[in-house]
Parts: C-alpha cells; structure tokens; sequence
C-alpha cells in the first residue's frame, strides 16, 4: 500500500510539474501568404502561433480558399492581410468563416504603385476574386523600406491583441527594423555598381515593379501585375522585338509560374534564362529564400550575377 502512494503521489507531482512549465498560450495569427507569415514570426518569436494560408511556392493571385482555410480564420486571434488587391477573395473567406475579429493591413500607409503599360489580355478582367483591375500594384514588399511599414503596422496589431507582451514585440520590431536598412543598403550598393544601361531584366508578370523602382531596374514582364492575366500575342511579339533592340541580357522565371511563357522568350529573343527569382512567396525552408531576407539577398544576387557579366 504505502509503494502504491508513493506511486500516486509521484504522478501527482509530475502531472502538477508539466502544468507549471507548460508553454504559455500563443496569440494564433492567421496571414495570408508566406512572406507575412514570416514577417509576423521576426515580431512575435514564440508568442505567436502563425497560421499562414498560402504557403511556400504558392500564387495568391490564383488562390481558391477552402473549409480547412475558413475554420483556420474562424478561431483566429488576428488576421494580417497584404491588401492593395492582393487578396481578392478575403471578403467571401471571412463570410464563410464567420470571423469579425481584428483584421490588419500590412501595407496601410504605403503609397501605391499604379499606372502598368504592360499589354496583356484582359480577359480575367471582372472576376474580383483575383482582381488588379484598377492598375494597383500591390507588390509593395519589393521595396526593402516598404517592409518597414509593415513591421510597424504588425507590431502595434500585435500589441493591441496581446498588450501583455507589448515590449517584446516592440524590441523585436526594432531590431528587425534595424536589418532592413542595412539590408536596403546592400541591395542600392550591389546595384550601384553596374551602369544604368545594364540594368534592365524581363520577369513572368510584373511583381518587381516596387523594387526596380527602388534600385534603379527596369523591368519589363509578358503578363501585368495579376498571374491569372494571359499576354497577348502582339504583347508578346513587341516584347521579344524590345528585347533584341535593347540587347536586354537575362530573363527570369518565378518561383510562382510556369517557367513556359520566359523559356520561349528566351529562345526567341536570344537573351538567357538568369535562373529563378522569388517574386509572391518564400522558398520552403530547405530552399534560398526561406525569409523575407533571404529572399531579398537572394534575388539580388541572381540579378546581378546575370546582367553584371
């Protein structure tokens, strides 16, 4: 008898050791696609559990939200969403949820990019669930200094959910906002030192608009800032014709598209395939571009491998 005790005491005391050095309860955030996953993960470290909707390699322009998606968003604590149109098809998500909980916009106080030339088929035009139809360009991550205001606009979400770890969150904004200015200054530097003239590459659709403007690139794409839009034939031939004036040297696929649409602008133009770029997702954790910075570094290396020969 006294060994059985001694045996119900001793799991007493463990089943009371395990309650006291649980892990705290996490804020359950739910973003819309990877690189805000990420974004959230750099503020909130271990007080967030990030529930991200897109994943690594994944199109948010052609996403079709599912029931396992709606109930991620119903028990959510806090969404954060890119806006700029990026996520047409939040509206019907969050009515099939049933979720009316705080809701924050990454890029609020951001001005948009707006005004594309890029001649493509505008066929997709009137479908809201993926639409760009009023030329904003809501790529806004490309620029380094933009992210910036995202991390701000994620903080203070953050702090308004869980005021309890209103420092932690607020140290951990300003250290990582303290990376991307060095970062950005990286990338002016690295482009910097390659003339003007140089400095002109062909992606998938027009995802780097933000960055070229940013670090003096430009870049032209077949389809316009939405991966559902199709070029048209004559977008595309006009497009070829420019490449061989201008003598541009290196196309880019994404990691977001069928790399079909650049390897024919390649063969048809003559200018090479410079290898693959990471434009509206991360890479999986095991690939370059497993963070925001990451991914930063590792585009910006690409492109200036490829066009600084």
């Amino acid at each position: 008898m006294t060994r059985f005790l001694c045996l119900m005491i001793a799991g007493a005391v463990t089943l009371w050791s395990g309650a006291v050095v649980a892990d705290p309860v996490r804020v359950k955030v739910v973003a819309t696609f990877s690189i805000l996953g990420d974004l959230i993960h750099q503020i909130g470290g271990k007080h967030v559990n990030v529930v991200t909707l897109i994943g690594p390699d994944g199109d948010a322009h052609v996403f079709e939200p599912t029931p396992s998606h709606a109930r991620s968003v119903k028990t959510a604590q806090l969404i954060v969403s890119n806006g700029l149109g990026l996520e047409g098809w939040m509206p019907r998500l969050f009515q099939s949820s049933g979720y009316h909980g705080p809701v924050v916009v990454a890029t609020d106080g951001i001005p948009p990019r707006t005004g594309h030339s890029e001649e493509h088929d505008d066929s997709d035009k009137g479908h809201g669930d993926h639409g760009n139809d009023d030329g904003i360009d809501p790529h806004a991550w490309q620029n380094v200094a933009n992210v910036k205001i995202y991390i701000r606009n994620i903080a203070e979400a953050l702090i308004k959910v869980d005021p309890d770890h209103a420092t932690i969150y607020q140290t951990n904004a300003t250290a990582y906002t303290e990376q991307l200015s060095e970062l950005d200054r990286q990338v002016r530097t690295a482009f910097a030192k390659l003339p003007a003239a140089k400095r002109k590459i062909i992606t998938s659709h027009d995802a780097f608009g933000y960055f070229g403007d940013a670090y003096g690139l430009t870049l032209l794409a077949p389809a316009g800032v939405n991966t559902a839009s199709e070029p048209s034939a004559k977008g595309m031939a006009a497009l070829i014709d420019q490449i061989r004036k201008e003598q541009i040297k290196a196309v880019f696929v994404e990691n977001i598209s069928h790399p079909r649409l650049i390897q024919r602008i390649a063969k048809e133009s003559g200018a090479k395939v410079g290898g693959q770029l990471f434009s509206d997702a991360l890479s999986p954790k095991s690939g370059p571009a497993a963070t925001y910075l990451d991914m930063i570094r590792h585009n910006t290396k690409l492109i200036t491998d490829a066009i600084g020969e």
